[in-house]
């Protein structure tokens, strides 16, 4: 069956189809792969080849490997994914990294922290698991995406620290949402041309609205910095993730809206991945 997955993979111009088999049929047989090894004699084999089957037809399609195992890691954490949430990628756990470094230089138990625009809640999940002294809220204006960040919450243990919050990043912060250390942000940023360029899994998987960042990629940075500013304690600093050639734009918006000692962070490709501002007495 793997042999046979291997080559139907291969054959659709899947990249890594060896990992990608191995991904499939455990998950058909909701095994780790020690165990998938471990237990080969007591399979019903019809009904996880049908399972595989299905999964294989849907890879080899075009759907993304993450929405047909139903799951994805980040940070070497396990997260739900489903095509309401866009799915956590290697480029946002430099977000992820820098807000824990912030967080752990401060060393002061109850800080706050905002995951605007959450989609899975990976970046605050994550900061919520790593740093267990904050309280982390995921905030995102679709309700399938909070349903999916909520099942991460519980799925990763951090209930005990982490709340989930409907709003619309593109509008004022609701009233009584308090004040926060730190607001991370991974909004969408392509621009909207660029999007019947992206690889088809992306373009015909993906939620749109978790793409679409207006005709120049940057609408959502407009809104969010002037808005979301208010709700940023004295100390507190903003983190964006950004696209390539986007981050001197969204430093001259932070610039422009008051905040100071303004920074762009390389990913490890050496483009601008992270822009961070911070208020008058904070240090990014």
């Amino acid at each position: 069956m793997y042999l046979d997955l291997r080559r139907t993979l291969k054959a659709a111009g899947v990249e890594d189809y060896n990992m990608e088999a191995r991904l499939i049929i455990c998950a058909a047989a909701g095994k780790t792969k020690e165990e998938l090894l471990r237990d080969m004699k007591l399979y019903a084999f019809d009904d996880l080849e049908r399972k595989v089957n299905d999964m294989a037809r849907r890879r080899v399609d075009g759907e993304p490997i993450a929405y047909v195992l139903g799951e994805w890691e980040f940070m070497g954490l396990p997260f739900n994914v489903d095509p309401q949430v866009l799915i956590p990628r290697a480029d946002t756990e430099l977000l992820a990294e820098l807000a824990v470094k912030f967080l752990q230089r401060k060393v002061a138990d109850g800080m706050r922290v905002l995951d605007l625009c959450c989609g899975t809640g990976c970046i605050g999940i994550t900061v919520a698991k790593t740093v267990q002294s904050c309280r982390v809220v995921l905030v995102d204006n679709s309700m399938a995406a909070l349903r999916v960040a909520r099942s991460n919450v519980l799925r990763n243990g951090v209930s005990r620290n982490t709340t989930c919050i409907e709003a619309d990043a593109m509008k004022n912060p609701p009233v009584l949402l308090g004040k926060y250390d730190l607001i991370v942000c991974n909004p969408p940023y392509v621009p909207t041309a660029e999007i019947a360029t992206l690889d088809r899994g992306v373009k015909d998987h993906e939620p749109r609205t978790a793409l679409d960042g207006g005709a120049d990629g940057l609408q959502f940075y407009r809104a969010i910095i002037p808005n979301w500013k208010a709700i940023l304690k004295p100390t507190g600093i903003i983190m964006f993730e950004c696209g390539e050639g986007q981050s001197a734009a969204i430093m001259d918006l932070l610039t422009e809206n008051g905040f100071g000692r303004v920074a762009s962070h390389p990913d490890m490709a050496g483009t601008p991945r992270v822009v961070a501002g911070a208020l008058a007495e904070a240090d990014t």
